[in-house]
């Protein structure tokens, strides 16, 4: 069946809406949209050049006055009604984040309500933060902190799944009292621009939250911007390294979610059909490209027959299709480039391990878009690209290892270190491997997915900063101390 095209119809007019004005010819030019699923284009994007986001940061700045004194309880309630207007409008979402990216709508529909979930949680941070006492010597006094605002924060999100990006950087930089520029990839606009309008419809100060989608050279701009307070930044090593740059030649601080390489361990002692299942999900879950995804499968030799072939009979059976069929399980990678890069690795993966399924792009009705085979790689040379690099895409490699110390060794045997998925039903190895493996986040028997109670982060290459939970919310906020003597 032909893959039906993009609901264009989503889409607002082309444009810039900064503060209160539209801007519809800016310095940074326009590009075409391009639906993943067919390759055909859907709409032209203005993107935010230099003047634009220099007059987006100076309009965050001239609203946070206003959002930073509103009281914490109308703040809170701002934000919770933000949170109602994204359940009202989860259809549109959810079908703006498949013309996106081509994310099928079987896992679209899901997300607005998650995102709601985001902002909720630090919607009731609002009114509970605000700093503490402290006992001081040898002088009596009076000492304590005050938990303020940076100001503007400039958040640069990633294309993969902006929805989810939107609500992790508006909920907790919003909720302590910040007002917030976000540059979205050229490649997935629509869903951050809709997220703002609705942000302001909830009754947010106009100018409180700015939205500028732009290519590279507009989030060195705003990550180099003097008016911004802290650069939150989702993103890849590569582009981080000139965010951090660019933010150096004013000292502004930065925090850094970046890319992985996440092992799933499985010992001989796992429930099989179960890690197999959850392993699959590194493969297909957004096609590949998510951060978290479990990208490399280290197996204990006593069960790698058992789990390969559970593993490959289920992908073979893996409904790859229109994004728009609800039967469909995976959708297309996110655009010509990407698909040329990833074939690309699959081919010179063939020299470094045994290629037991996928490795092609999708013909046939399927041929105009952009989708890739799932793929898996068995056998996996550990010091190969297949084992060391994020590939951002449908690919998998499996490795073997002997006991519990190879397992972790080859865990902890890459630059990255953002999550780990371990899969055993001795509960003392699961304690010991999760303090064991280098990540920030460690799942064990499971993949429950980003909870917004809960902090996730890397260590190593895969970055410093932290989005969920209270040490997502510190973010966001740096204390005053106050001395008064007594």
């Amino acid at each position: 069946m032909a893959v039906r095209q993009a609901a264009v119809h989503l889409i607002g007019k082309p444009g810039l809406r900064i503060g209160a004005e539209e801007i519809t010819e800016s310095s940074g030019g326009t590009v075409e949209h391009v639906y993943a699923a067919t390759g055909q284009t859907t709409a032209p994007v203005v993107l935010a050049g230099p003047s634009e986001i220099d007059l987006a940061v100076t309009t965050a700045r001239a609203a946070f006055p206003k959002w930073r004194d509103t009281p914490v309880n109308e703040r809170r309630d701002i934000l919770l009604r933000f949170a109602d207007l994204i359940v009202e409008h989860a259809t549109e979402l959810s079908d703006l984040q498949t013309l996106e990216i081509g994310v099928p709508v079987q896992l679209s529909r899901q997300m607005p309500a998650i995102a709601a979930d985001w902002v909720r949680y630090y919607a009731g941070w609002a009114d509970k933060s605000g700093g503490d006492v402290i006992s001081t010597w040898p002088i009596r006094s009076l000492n304590y902190t005050l938990d303020e605002p940076y100001g503007v924060i400039a958040g640069i999100i990633p294309w993969n799944g902006s929805l989810m990006s939107m609500a992790q950087l508006l909920g907790p930089a919003l909720a302590t009292g910040n007002t917030i520029v976000v540059k979205p990839s050229e490649l997935a606009p629509f869903v951050a621009t809709r997220m703002a309008e609705l942000a302001v419809q909830s009754g947010l100060p106009t100018g409180a939250v700015v939205v500028v989608p732009g290519a590279a050279a507009a989030g060195q701009a705003l990550a180099g911007h003097p008016g911004v307070g802290k650069v939150h930044f989702t993103g890849g090593a590569v582009t981080a390294r000139s965010v951090l740059s660019s933010a150096a030649e004013h000292l502004t601080p930065v925090a850094l979610e970046l890319g992985g390489k996440s092992p799933h361990l499985v010992f001989e002692d796992a429930d099989i059909r179960f890690a197999a299942r959850v392993a699959m999900s590194g493969v297909i879950a957004l096609s590949g490209q998510g951060c978290a995804n479990g990208t490399r499968l280290l197996v204990h030799k006593s069960v790698r027959d058992q789990v390969l072939d559970i593993l490959v009979s289920r992908l073979r059976k893996t409904k790859l299709g229109d994004p728009a069929d609800e039967a469909t399980v995976m959708g297309p990678v996110v655009s010509h480039n990407a698909c040329q890069r990833i074939l690309g690795v699959i081919d010179r993966g063939r020299q470094s391990g045994n290629l037991v399924s996928g490795g092609n792009r999708s013909g046939g009705d399927l041929s105009a878009g952009f989708f890739i085979e799932p793929t898996v790689f068995a056998d996996v040379d550990p010091a190969a690209e297949l084992a060391q690099e994020e590939i951002f895409g449908p690919v998998l490699s499996v490795i073997t290892f002997a006991d519990e110390d190879e397992g972790v060794a080859l865990a902890n045997d890459t630059r990255y270190g953002l999550g780990a998925y371990v899969h055993t039903n001795d509960l003392r190895r699961a304690h010991r491997v999760s303090r064991a493996v280098e990540a920030g986040a460690v799942w064990v028997n499971g993949a429950p997915g980003l909870m917004p109670s809960v902090p996730f982060g890397g260590v190593k290459q895969s970055g410093s900063g932290r989005i969920g939970g209270l040490a997502g919310l510190r973010e966001f906020l740096r204390p005053k101390n106050v001395w008064i003597p007594v």
